[in-house]
């Protein structure tokens, strides 16, 4: 399978994005490309993270945020889980990685492990493999003010995983922890990861 990473990124987080970077070159099953944009003219994450995706040619996008980090067997369990199941969209989870270091398995959404229902669908993670003509065709944009999934806020990224079952998409997770969620106080819109 050809994957092309997609990477947002804001201009002050350079040594982020070459962590991040790093993680998709060190993949068991290699990248065929990174489509990276920074958002200099601060549009906010829905719009550069679509900017990114715009440049993939290849028949997957691996979605990364700039803060994040790929182990290594990622896009290998993740491709896997496509080819044997059919699937569209793909997401594993993530061990979190907070600001002195230290690892948890904490799961803010509590759906780790949790099938996905198109008929009533819970919050995924971007970190997530997908179909790059599904992905271009949905595209990302910014969600109704306020908006609520089962009383979590959400984000550009669950709209777009939203519009993605309105679109038809199998989503399949994948109970694995292949990635690292490095929390800290802001994501790649520069606003607060909790609110």
């Amino acid at each position: 399978m050809n994957v092309t990473a997609v990477i947002p990124s804001i201009p002050p987080r350079v040594k982020m994005l070459r962590r991040a970077i790093a993680s998709v070159l060190t993949q068991t099953h290699p990248a065929a490309g990174i489509s990276v944009s920074v958002d200099t003219g601060r549009e906010g994450a829905p719009a550069t993270r679509d900017r990114a995706l715009r440049g993939v040619r290849t028949d997957w996008s691996a979605f990364l945020d700039d803060d994040d980090v790929f182990l290594p067997h990622h896009l290998e369990v993740l491709c896997q889980a496509a080819e044997d199941t059919g699937a569209d969209y793909v997401f594993s989870y993530f061990t979190i990685v907070d600001a002195a270091g230290n690892l948890s398995q904490f799961d803010p959404l509590g759906h780790f492990g949790r099938p996905f229902n198109p008929d009533d669908p819970h919050q995924t993670t971007i970190t997530a493999l997908v179909r790059t003509e599904l992905a271009q065709q949905v595209g990302f944009r910014q969600p109704p003010e306020g908006a609520l999934i089962h009383g979590q806020r959400y984000g550009e990224d669950f709209q777009f995983t939203l519009e993605c079952v309105k679109a038809g998409a199998k989503v399949v997770h994948v109970p694995q922890r292949t990635w690292l969620w490095n929390h800290h106080l802001g994501n790649t819109s520069g606003l607060p990861v909790w609110t």
